[in-house]
């Protein structure tokens, strides 16, 4: 948490992360177009800023009340740095009701020395404050909270005016009263949000997490459905112990039965295993293997905490873990200095009655390098919880990592069979198969090596572009037919760095050639994706002139099944496969260099 205070005339801002956190005093209000932000403050020209009024208001009633530090949203938060932002919107809640004296600033009331009451009054009632989804719980947390006119004026605090704050928002006196908000059911504390608007539809969701005594992550671009239905997964699971899975479940999920079940058996078996490994090679479904046994235990067993950890490596890992710390509350998580993975670590090693299953996906090398400064490799070992209650399994495309890691604890996954291809198909395709379809359908799956990944990025272009089945298969031979044609005059020794061929690539370049046509941004989009990380790209990265632009785009890479949205976190993820084939492609166009260069 950081909190301002001035020095002189000069607004300093201090982080208190990991720190004992003074007295301070807080400002509600609404936000206006010319607000000091984070990364205006130390610049002189913040002062000639609409907003720097707000914050001179706030410093001098904080004086008057002998109050050092005070803190405001506008330029508290570093908006740029995601995950911060996440924290700040699941800890204001708390930020506000530890407040020693909360400020509400109402530009919109004047109280002019010749206004009557009656004037004061009505435009108190019809202020817009009242309307704003964020001021509910600023105005339901704090004990302490005054109004102030334009003027700055006092108008009176939250109990000298409790008959016109309960008329104007009906909340219930006992909640304005700081009464036990449990006291009340869930639908009623949803009910008092349910007029008052946000800027951005996310925050129509995230505004009551406080008021819920929920934590989820912030994504914003993920729209307002997808954020409430993450909500109510975790009111759902709110008496279960605290997880974390960044994807959603896959409610279409078929096949690796056998697996499953045997992953099942070592976990609550009578040969109880606390270390299993899931490997095959890329794109025959580990991840989502091992995310449909995260969300069955999560389901099944409440008092087990699941965690899902990217172990590609050390800074995912390190993300991974310092996620865990903030929702398990362990103490320095918020302390920069502080190493999360050891505190993690410790945590899990201790005795207690909760058991923890952590997921360490992609887990192809356990000596983990940085992308950060050069510290060397580390050992995947060296951060693991000593517990037998605490149970790991790995996804990983090594199968001798996957024995040094866990034999003989391994489930193996090979090519799909018919049977369970076919079954896939038939879950996600949105035309039902006729019988005369059928062998059409079996000669695709077979033509794609029946590769889930393959399948998947098929039945979404059959689904998107309402073809059917055999018009994607002259697709697939036409596209097969082109990479034949040009590989024949390329120099035969050119790199070969990856094959042309395969389902991955067939189904990736007969989609890109449909992107291109339609959406040029979406195409952008994938190659700058080609260009990073495959994982974790945060969607701030994407230029866009609008937000609702970014997000069409990201609408068209989604229907044909290139991107994978995390529903935690505003990021998306390309499977390994699909970015190594997009880098290739770029490289025989002699494009790379140009989009690694933007």
């Amino acid at each position: 948490m950081r909190l301002l205070h001035l020095d002189g005339e000069r607004l300093v801002s201090t982080d208190f992360r990991g720190k004992t956190i003074p007295p301070y005093a807080i400002l509600s209000h609404r936000w206006g177009d010319s607000e000091v932000l984070f990364e205006d403050l130390g610049n002189r020209d913040c002062k000639e800023k609409g907003g720097y009024r707000k914050i001179e208001f706030c410093a001098e009633q904080a004086a008057q009340d002998q109050l050092q530090y005070f803190w405001i949203d506008t330029c508290c938060i570093n908006k740029w740095d995601l995950r911060e932002l996440s924290n700040a919107i699941n800890s204001m809640f708390r930020w506000y009701k530890n407040a020693a004296r909360c400020y509400v600033y109402l530009p919109d009331v004047s109280m002019a020395t010749d206004a009557l009451q009656s004037a004061w009054e009505a435009s108190f009632c019809a202020s817009g404050w009242f309307t704003r989804g964020w001021t509910l719980q600023e105005l339901i947390a704090p004990v302490s909270v005054e109004f102030f006119s334009c003027e700055g004026r006092r108008i009176g605090d939250k109990k000298s005016l409790e008959p016109l704050v309960h008329k104007v928002t009906g909340i219930p006196l006992k909640a304005l009263r700081n009464g036990p908000l449990d006291e009340f059911t869930i639908d009623e504390r949803i009910e008092w949000a349910r007029n008052r608007k946000t800027t951005e539809e996310e925050d129509k969701v995230y505004c009551l997490l406080g008021i819920l005594d929920i934590f989820i992550p912030a994504a914003y671009s993920e729209g307002r459905e997808k954020a409430w239905r993450r909500l109510q997964i975790e009111l759902e699971a709110a008496g279960s112990a605290p997880s974390i899975i960044p994807f959603s479940q896959n409610d279409q999920f078929v096949g690796c039965e056998s697996q499953l079940a045997k992953l099942e058996a070592m976990l609550f078996g009578k040969k109880r295993a606390t270390t299993m490994a899931i490997t095959g090679p890329a794109g025959t479904g580990k991840s989502q293997l091992a995310l449909e046994v995260a969300h069955r235990i999560r389901q099944r067993n409440k008092n087990w905490s699941v965690f899902w950890i990217d172990a590609s490596d050390m800074d995912s890992l390190y993300r991974s873990y310092a996620s865990i710390a903030q929702k398990l509350e362990i103490p320095g998580w918020d302390d920069n200095k502080a190493d999360s993975r050891q505190l993690v670590k410790a945590y899990l090693s201790r005795k207690g009655e909760r058991q923890y299953l952590l997921v360490f996906d992609n887990t192809d090398d356990a000596n983990l390098e940085s992308s950060g400064v050069s510290t060397g490799a580390t050992h995947l070992s060296d951060y693991l919880p000593q517990s037998e209650q605490c149970s790991i399994i790995y996804t990983t495309t090594n199968s001798d990592m996957a024995k040094r890691l866990a034999a003989p604890n391994i489930v193996k996954l090979k090519e799909m069979t018919l049977s369970t291809a076919q079954k896939l198909l038939e879950n996600h395709i949105q035309s039902p198969l006729s019988r005369s379809k059928q062998q059409e359908a079996q000669l695709l799956l077979h033509e794609l090596s029946y590769l889930p990944l393959a399948i998947i990025q098929a039945i979404a272009y059959i689904n998107t572009r309402k073809i059917t089945i055999q018009e994607y298969r002259s697709l697939v031979d036409r596209q097969r037919e082109a990479v034949l044609k040009s590989s024949s005059v390329l120099p035969k020794n050119g790199p070969q760095e990856y094959n042309t061929t395969d389902p991955v690539t067939t189904t990736l370049l007969i989609s890109l050639d449909q992107i291109r046509s339609g959406s040029a941004l979406a195409a952008d989009y994938l190659f700058l994706a080609a260009c990073v990380n495959w994982k974790d790209i945060p969607l701030d990265l994407l230029p866009a002139s609008s937000a609702r632009e970014r997000e069409e785009a990201i609408k068209v890479l989604s229907s044909y099944g290139l991107v994978t949205r995390r529903p935690a976190e505003s990021s998306l993820d390309l499977h390994q496969l699909v970015h190594r084939a997009l880098r290739e492609w770029l490289r025989k166009q002699e494009r790379l260099d140009e989009w690694t260069s933007k």
